[in-house]
């Protein structure tokens, strides 16, 4: 049976956390690939994001050298907005009798409750979810009171996020260790995230 990881968010920008939470997924899922999914229109953000083709592009980068990392463009190529859970029906059904994993963080797993369809979600999926620093992971009451299944993925402590790396960009700052090489460099060619970082 095919081991099929699903990674998703806004990527705006990707970063080197991102990586090292993926690369934790393929080790300790045994993944047989991995899925990155920039979201299209996320719900839960009010700010403005950079563009779609900006986002998947510096996603390609990001992934660059590893096969098992896969870009799935389903949530940019589909109207409205973007639902983890429309997102796996539509993969489930073109892919049937594969084995599918959802990785998140902490932050999200305290959260999920919140989530269109999350416990029609945690039915279909088994989560991967790493806790940074030294937090646990632990579930809302609302979703420990739907049996799910999960994995605690062991995640190093990591500075790294996309709103820092924003800041640090808009303030003119260094932000070329917190990224892989070839996102920096397309953030600099296409002068990204120069203004109001909108965090």
């Amino acid at each position: 049976m095919k081991r099929i990881g699903l990674f998703g968010g806004s990527f705006d920008p990707p970063h080197n956390a991102h990586v090292a939470l993926a690369r934790v997924a393929l080790q300790h899922l045994s993944l047989d690939e991995l899925r990155w999914i920039p979201a299209g229109q996320p719900w839960q953000k009010a700010r403005e994001l950079a563009s779609a083709a900006d986002r998947e592009a510096m996603v390609r980068l990001a992934i660059e050298g590893e096969p098992r990392f896969v870009l799935e463009p389903c949530e940019l190529r589909r109207a409205g907005p973007s639902y983890m859970l429309d997102t796996v029906n539509e993969l489930q059904a073109a892919t049937p009798g594969a084995a599918w994993f959802l990785v998140i963080g902490q932050d999200q797993y305290a959260k999920l409750h919140s989530w269109h369809g999350f416990a029609d979600l945690l039915g279909k999926v088994t989560l991967g979810v790493a806790a940074r620093d030294a937090d646990a992971v632990q579930a809302s009451l609302e979703v420990a009171a739907h049996p799910h299944k999960l994995v605690a993925l062991p995640l190093p402590a990591m500075g790294e996020s996309s709103t820092a790396i924003r800041e640090r960009i808009a303030a003119g700052r260094d932000f070329t260790d917190m990224v892989p090489a070839a996102v920096a460099r397309y953030i600099d060619q296409h002068r990204l995230y120069r203004g109001n970082p909108r965090s």
